[in-house]
């Protein structure tokens, strides 16, 4: 059976990519320091390795007998302070480092790596991955965008190959709702079942391409059963809303706040070339995923 490893499988996307290797008969090996992750997500029949990535020997042990790695593992979202900097280092890029190593030394077939939409930055929309530059306004997005140069470099330099994915506001099931990684939709759920105000930062204009994490899933395995390498793919849905727009569809009762440093005023992501290289399409309508999630709250 084909070994796959899946770094920060206990989290939100990595667990459902986790689940959905297992049902196509994959051996998965989640790599995971629960620092975010969640024990309960980790499907009971996949292999669990606790540990962190910016440990080079714990990825090396991690990485042994598998086939491909599905690298996720990364201190996530947009914050600021130093202290988060160095975090964003160690993790994003040290690890990302780390498993491209521990992927050479066990000839690893395929790194797919997990981008963010965050390394265009504010550039003109939509965003197009050789036309639109990388111009990150966050120390987030520029650990991400490093992690997609070491997996250029390593695909180049010592023949480990690799699919760089972008993901833009990627939501669903088990998004987080609460601390530093919560996502605009899982707070204002939470806000809304709880029958608070929902809090918009800034005027609500800026705009986000929300993606489901299934058809992010999708992607991913597409991505890695396919012969291409060395490439990089957008993931959204191609269109996009306002995030006053989204209040609205949750609840009539919002206010504003300040704005938030770092955020971009607008993601649009051009998914021509993923159509056309994988035959990916997202499938899940945005007002679907959110009425499904609606219900579960």
């Amino acid at each position: 059976m084909t070994t796959l490893l899946v770094t920060g499988g206990a989290g939100f996307i990595g667990s459902h990519v986790a689940e959905a290797l297992i049902a196509k008969g994959y051996h998965v090996r989640v790599l995971d320091n629960f620092v975010s992750g969640n024990r309960a997500w980790v499907p009971p029949q996949a292999e669990l390795i606790e540990g962190d990535v910016g440990d080079l020997e714990t990825c090396r042990r991690a990485a042994a007998g598998c086939a491909g790695i599905f690298h996720m593992a990364a201190v996530s979202r947009v914050l600021p302070g130093f202290e988060t900097i160095q975090a964003y280092t160690q993790s994003n890029i040290v690890g990302t480092q780390n498993i491209l190593i521990a992927a050479h030394d066990h000839k690893v077939r395929k790194v797919i790596y997990s981008g963010s939409s965050s390394a265009y930055g504010d550039q003109p929309f939509p965003h197009l991955e050789d036309i639109t530059p990388p111009k990150p306004v966050s120390f987030y997005g520029l650990s991400k965008l490093v992690g997609e140069d070491y997996c250029r470099m390593f695909d180049s330099a010592y023949n480990v190959p690799s699919v760089v994915l972008r993901y833009f506001n990627v939501y669903g099931p088990r998004q987080p709702q609460t601390g530093t990684y919560a996502l605009v939709i899982g707070i204002f759920l939470k806000r809304q079942k709880a029958g608070e105000v929902l809090l918009i930062n800034g005027d609500g204009s800026q705009r986000r391409d929300f993606v489901h994490v299934r058809d992010v899933v999708r992607a991913q395995i597409m991505a890695f059963e396919s012969d291409v390498r060395a490439a990089t793919f957008n993931v959204g849905s191609g269109t996009n809303m306002s995030v006053k727009e989204l209040a609205s569809l949750i609840s009539p009762h919002h206010e504003h706040r300040a704005p938030r440093q770092g955020d971009p005023q607008e993601t649009l992501a051009d998914i021509t070339r993923i159509q056309t290289a994988l035959g990916w399409q997202p499938q899940i309508a945005f007002k679907d995923g959110l009425a499904e999630l609606m219900c579960a709250s």
